[in-house]
């Protein structure tokens, strides 16, 4: 690869973990005092785990997000599939803030559930420039669907 264009990946990944590391700001405070006290379904993995897979999410995510800016035939086509990418990570950075800043598994809830139609929409426009950009973020999916059904669990359990 390219200086310039490794360059290019790693700024797409740095912004994905920027908005990560802004989301945690709101977890870091909720975490040890709100979050161990919640009732949680026996499924909750423990807390140690949620760390690494996002930092390794967010990762794919930014280079997901690369492939489809580099490999669109114009940069013009590719503004509409990145656009989706901007709305569902602004909402993934969101769900912290409402989820553990605001302590509300409610708002976290229906965060989460548009969250995941906006991550299905930007897996549908990242197929049409570059179907291994779609594939990077089956992962993201997965494990959004499985925090969506967490979350719903500790909102019914609270």
């Amino acid at each position: 690869m390219k200086t310039g264009k490794l360059i290019w990946a790693a700024l797409f990944v740095i912004i994905c973990e920027i908005a990560g590391a802004v989301g945690s700001v709101a977890v870091i405070g909720s975490i040890t005092t709100w979050y161990v006290l919640l009732n949680k379904p026996s499924f909750s993995p423990p807390n140690w785990l949620f760390g690494p897979v996002w930092l390794i999410l967010y990762a794919l995510m930014g280079i997901s997000a690369y492939m489809v800016w580099n490999n669109a035939k114009s940069k013009k086509r590719a503004r509409p599939a990145l656009g989706m990418f901007g709305v569902q990570l602004v909402l993934n950075a969101l769900w912290s803030i409402l989820f553990f800043g605001m302590r509300s598994a409610l708002y976290g809830l229906i965060d989460i559930i548009i969250m995941w139609f906006t991550i299905v929409a930007t897996m549908m426009s990242f197929y049409k420039i570059s179907r291994s950009s779609a594939a990077l973020l089956a992962p993201y999916l997965l494990w959004v669907t499985f925090a969506m059904v967490l979350n719903f669990y500790i909102w019914r359990l609270n």
